[in-house]
């Protein structure tokens, strides 16, 4: 009954998605005096979960849904920056890349809070709350 519950798929899409952008800032401040090193970095969370680029096209909502095509497969792609601004043509700004760090941050918290909370209502609805 429980199994399938969408807050929880938004939950863990979110945690993951933070991870993702998080691992990315880490590879970019490990690599700020690397020459020729373009930062990386993926789409916001809330552009990618909520695409509305395509007004009126059907959006599956569990895995069997639409013939089987599922909206797990979150378009994450990972983009690099133009050139370099450095002299070594190096395009990592360390105080930027902090800020997304904190972002991500938030993000990943905000994750945690929505599954913590999501669990409290299911327990309290179960009446074991």
């Amino acid at each position: 009954m429980f199994t399938e519950l969408n807050v929880f798929k938004l939950a863990n899409a979110m945690a993951t998605h933070a991870g993702t952008r998080q691992a990315l800032v880490s590879q970019n401040i490990a690599n700020a005096d690397t020459p020729g090193y373009h930062a990386k970095d993926i789409k916001p969370f809330s552009e990618v979960f909520d695409d509305d680029s395509q007004q009126g096209t059907m959006r599956a909502s569990r895995h069997n849904h639409l013939n089987g095509s599922s909206g797990q497969g979150m378009n994450w792609t990972v983009s690099e920056s133009g050139a370099g601004t450095d002299p070594n043509d190096n395009s990592v700004s360390i105080e930027s890349e902090i800020l997304k760090g904190v972002e991500v941050k938030r993000q990943h918290d905000k994750a945690l809070a929505i599954y913590k909370s999501s669990m409290n209502v299911l327990r309290a609805s179960l009446g074991r709350g």
